[in-house]
Parts: structure tokens; C-alpha cells; sequence
């Protein structure tokens, strides 16, 4: 015990020496070490003495005081989150969509039709209003798909057709049936994936797909579907 409480008095006498010149994050950061080491020891002489019970809460408390529990756990507390550069794609015939989870920014290629193999993001506005009228002949879904990403980069462009405000697309409930293949690509999901990861994602998705960010109602409600698709093969 004598030794003990020697420890304890150069303790409080370095403590003390150097209080005046501490800074409070220096302060708090030595109060957690030395609280987390004197909890330690108490935990020993209680394990030596039989009381394990108490021995371990003390000694988790001393680790956590330590910083110990976050290299051994670091993910203790944490919430999983979906995996950075994840991106939906929404596929139509002549166009394929992807969304950018982390940033919400739409952008897309031209699978078929006079622009096929290009990148939306190399089209100019009057080239995109080509593309748009090729879609409107056979291409219901890709109307749906460009006017949303019209409506991000070219917020006017609805206003420059002759004064006549064109009806959206968008609004309008998506045509044929979504496969299991195609919800796992919108929602950026392996095949497997959880009821928990598939709805974190689409609470995600959700978010960047608000009105409010610029979203688009065609695109939220491609990945609503998606949604209830996956998640009644969980309940089937």
C-alpha cells in the first residue's frame, strides 16, 4: 500500500506542478490517462480479491478512458454507411442514367440512335433537344430520364419551346416491368443485400432525389419500385 500511495502523491504533484501551464485540451486529455490508469489498477486488486464482476465494468471503464474499446471496436457505435462512389443507373432503350450517390449529380450515355456512344455531359442543349425528340418516337422512358437531367443543366429550357410549357414526362408512372437485375443496378446493391442495407440506401437516394435538391419525381419513383421490389423478396 505504501507504494501505492507514493504513486499517488508523485501523481498529484506532477499534476499540480504543471496545472498553471496546461492548456484545456492538454488538461482533459491527461485527466482521461490518468483516470483511465487508476481505474486499472482498481480493477486488478478487485480481480485479485474475487470480485471479477466489478473488476470488469471498472477495467472497460478504464479501457474506454484509455482510448483502448475504439482500436478494438472501431466501429462500436457506429452506423453503417453506403459505400462512397456508389451509383444508381436507370436504363431506358435509348439512354442509360447514373446518379452519383455522394454528390447527387446526374449524367448518362446514349445507348442507341443517332447519338449513340456519346456522354450526355458532351451534348450541348440543342443536340440534347435532338435526342429528346428521337426519344419521344420510341423511347417513353428515355423522354422521362432526359427531360430530369434537362431540368438539372438547363433549367430553362422549358421556357425557350415557343412559349408553350410541355407537359412532364416525369410525372408520369415508368412503363414495363422492373426485374430484380435491374432494382439491384439502381440501387447500386449485390444481389444479397440486406433489408437494412436496402433501405439505408434508399433513404440516401431518396434525400439527393428531393424536389428541393434539384430532383427528379421520374427517378424517385424508379427507385421507390425498386425498393418494393427487393424487399418482397425478402418477405416472400
Amino acid at each position: 500500500m505504501l507504494l501505492y500511495g507514493i504513486a499517488a502523491v508523485t501523481v498529484l504533484w506532477f499534476f499540480l506542478s504543471n496545472f498553471a501551464h496546461a492548456n484545456p485540451a492538454s488538461l482533459a486529455k491527461l485527466l482521461k490517462v490518468i483516470g483511465g490508469i487508476v481505474a486499472l489498477g482498481i480493477a486488478g486488486l478487485l480481480a485479485i480479491r474475487g470480485r471479477i464482476d466489478i473488476a470488469l465494468l471498472i477495467g472497460s471503464l478504464g479501457a474506454w478512458l484509455l482510448g483502448w474499446s475504439r482500436l478494438a471496436f472501431p466501429n462500436l457505435g457506429r452506423r453503417a454507411q453506403p459505400a462512397s462512389g456508389s451509383t444508381s443507373r436507370v436504363r431506358s432503350r435509348l439512354i442509360e442514367m447514373t446518379l452519383v450517390h455522394d454528390t447527387g449529380e446526374m449524367d448518362g450515355s446514349v445507348l442507341a440512335g443517332a447519338f449513340a456512344g456519346q456522354q450526355l455531359g458532351l451534348l450541348d442543349e440543342a443536340r440534347l433537344r435532338k435526342l429528346l425528340t428521337e426519344c419521344q418516337v420510341s423511347d417513353p422512358d428515355g423522354v422521362r430520364l432526359l427531360e430530369a437531367y434537362l431540368d438539372r443543366r438547363f433549367p430553362h429550357w422549358r421556357e425557350d419551346t415557343q412559349g408553350v410549357e410541355q407537359p412532364r414526362a416525369d410525372a408520369q408512372p415508368a412503363s414495363g416491368v422492373m426485374t430484380p437485375e435491374e432494382a439491384y443496378r439502381i440501387l447500386d446493391l449485390q444481389p444479397g443485400a440486406t433489408h437494412d442495407q436496402i433501405r439505408q440506401v434508399h433513404r440516401s437516394l431518396m434525400k439527393k432525389l428531393h424536389p428541393d435538391q434539384g430532383g427528379s419525381t421520374y427517378l424517385a419513383a424508379r427507385v421507390n419500385q425498386a425498393k418494393d421490389i427487393l424487399l418482397s423478396r425478402h418477405e416472400g
